[in-house]
């Protein structure tokens, strides 16, 4: 039996603070948690650092920018986040269909 893909854009503000890693290298492990929820990546559009325009932690007063459009089985987004709630380089996510 197949599973019907949809096509998601995500947006994702990662937190570099203290990282040696590169900003690429935090994108490829957001690429490849997707691909562990049977996600196919098939855009990258790195926005930039920005600042929030709401700061809730004087610590953190903006993030990396990241919107990534992939294609996943109905269930993929709910699994996406739970898996990156753990993780404390992506600081937000929000994953809408297109």
């Amino acid at each position: 039996m197949t599973t019907t893909k949809r096509n998601y854009r995500a947006t994702f503000i990662l937190d570099n603070r203290g990282k040696e890693e590169s900003v690429d290298q935090l994108i490829d492990d957001v690429k490849k948690e997707i691909a562990a929820v049977q996600g196919d990546v098939t855009a990258i559009e790195n926005l930039g650092k920005r600042d929030f325009v709401r700061v809730t932690d004087k610590k953190l007063t903006g993030g990396v920018y990241v919107h990534i459009s992939f294609s996943a089985p109905a269930e993929a987004p709910a699994q996406l986040k739970e898996r990156l709630r753990l993780n404390n380089t992506v600081y937000r996510t929000f994953v809408e269909t297109v």
